[in-house]
């Protein structure tokens, strides 16, 4: 029998050989270099040359159009194709050599565009925007909308003047590919259909990586995992809406598991509106306001087994006064936050762990270096069925500080370690002002809505 790394071996060096001199040479060459040709149209067959010096945008549009008709898979020659204004046909599955395969933006308008496209799919292609100027019409270097089936597949995006990769009602996988130097987004989806964002690179982006928003709140179901998202500035400015690695907005169901974010200019990962939210197993370094962060108007947000390693703030499942309730905050570590943020902080200021606020079970964390609160429990009246167990907090500036303000609804406090709190372990506020003494040695001091127990303080 064959060997088989023999034969990889053997046939490896001239698999792309010849696919890069075209269907002649591939008929030469046998086994799995010409079935991997067998059914594609080159487009050096039809005129698109790679290097040639003019724009070649009317016959790449030609041959696209062929291939729709055709319903066949085009393939691209390594080489550089200076294009513009392309208007995808309904069926387009476009391949190339990965980092050899250039498709480069003329300018005046936009890269590629899709309207009502049944399948979309790119592999192992280069897609430079150049930095160019894009119309206001256009939303992004890719810019696809209402798309039936997506692949993106080991493809780089970079250059864009607007988004990278922006998608309206599209269903798919964007998948392996690395998406950088966006003047806006890096990846934008709303109103997506079973959307899966995977293994991907997003990095260098004007005002946010990956972005799963919709106009309703609904559910959207996508899933973000195994990303790798890095300096993600706010260019646009805001005290939120920009600068975040990963973004939900109204969007439910959604899934953020497994990513590595880092050096985001506000949040590592930040839902808006979004209920039944899942964040677990993420890594956030260096976040420059509160890394993960669940807010506003939603149902449900589970934040479990992450790693906060400095950020203003650590995590917050806040807003009940828009709503926001219902939350699991378990098993995380958060560490090293500072109490400068990229704006003036309002009360009680950044340096907070972990806040919560209502119908939330708060249990399993560790809390180090925390400069303001290990955790905050409630705002004013805005508390309700809150559990706070089995948490580790070790050097904050107070250990947890818990609402005493007149509606505030029930919050339990027990089996807690409380290690090197420099200004009480258990603390009363009203508001941003404490007004009791340590609760963790003298128990709820006269306040019914509190169950204070048990908490070792050291």
């Amino acid at each position: 029998m064959l060997n088989r790394r023999k034969f990889l071996t053997g046939t490896a060096g001239f698999a792309v050989l010849g696919l890069s001199l075209g269907k002649a040479a591939a008929t030469a060459l046998p086994g799995i270099e010409n079935a991997s040709m067998r059914g594609s149209i080159n487009a050096a067959d039809l005129g698109v040359q790679p290097g040639a010096l003019d724009d070649q945008s009317k016959a790449f549009a030609k041959l696209l159009r062929q291939a729709n008709d055709r319903d066949m898979p085009v393939f691209l020659p390594p080489g550089t194709y200076v294009v513009s204004n392309l208007s995808l046909p309904g069926r387009v599955r476009l391949s190339g050599v990965p980092g050899a395969s250039r498709i480069v933006y003329g300018g005046n308008g936009h890269l590629f565009m899709a309207e009502q496209a049944e399948h979309i799919e790119f592999s192992g292609l280069v897609f430079d925007g150049s930095n160019r100027w894009m119309g206001d019409y256009a939303q992004g270097l890719l810019d696809l909308r209402r798309v039936g089936h997506l692949v993106v597949d080991n493809c780089q995006i970079s250059g864009s003047g607007k988004r990278g990769l922006s998608l309206e009602h599209a269903s798919g996988r964007i998948e392996r590919s690395d998406i950088s130097g966006a003047a806006d987004a890096g990846i934008y989806s709303v109103e997506a259909d079973g959307l899966e964002i995977s293994g991907n690179t997003v990095s260098d982006c004007g005002n946010g990586g990956i972005l799963v928003h919709r106009w309703q709140a609904a559910e959207d179901g996508t899933i973000v995992s195994g990303n790798r998202v890095e300096r993600i500035q706010a260019r646009s400015g805001g005290t939120g809406q920009n600068g975040n690695g990963i973004n939900t907005f109204r969007a439910g169901n959604v899934v953020i598991s497994g990513n590595i974010v880092s050096d985001c200019a506000f949040s590592a990962i930040r839902a808006n509106s979004a209920s039944n939210l899942q964040m677990t197993g993420n890594t956030c370094s260096r976040s420059g306001e509160t890394a993960l962060y669940s807010e506003f108007s939603f149902e449900g947000a589970i934040i479990g087994n992450n790693i906060v390693d400095g950020a203003a703030n650590g995590i917050s499942i806040v807003n009940f006064n828009e709503g926001g309730r219902m939350g699991v905050c378990q098993g995380n570590i958060v560490r090293n936050l500072s109490t400068s943020g990229p704006y003036p902080a309002d009360a009680p200021g950044f340096g907070v762990g972990i806040s919560v606020e209502a119908d939330t079970t708060v249990s399993g964390n560790v809390v180090e270096n925390a400069p303001l609160y290990g955790m905050q429990i409630g705002w004013g009246p805005y508390m309700r069925n809150v559990v706070a167990t089995g948490n580790i907090i070790r050097k904050a500036g107070t250990g947890i500080v818990v609402t005493v303000v007149e509606g505030a609804g029930t919050a339990v406090i027990s089996n807690n370690v409380i290690d090197g709190a420099q200004n009480g372990a258990v603390i009363g506020q009203r508001w941003a002002e404490p007004v009791t003494g340590d609760l963790a040695q003298s128990g709820n001091a006269g306040y019914p809505h509190l169950t204070v127990e048990r908490n070792h303080v050291s």
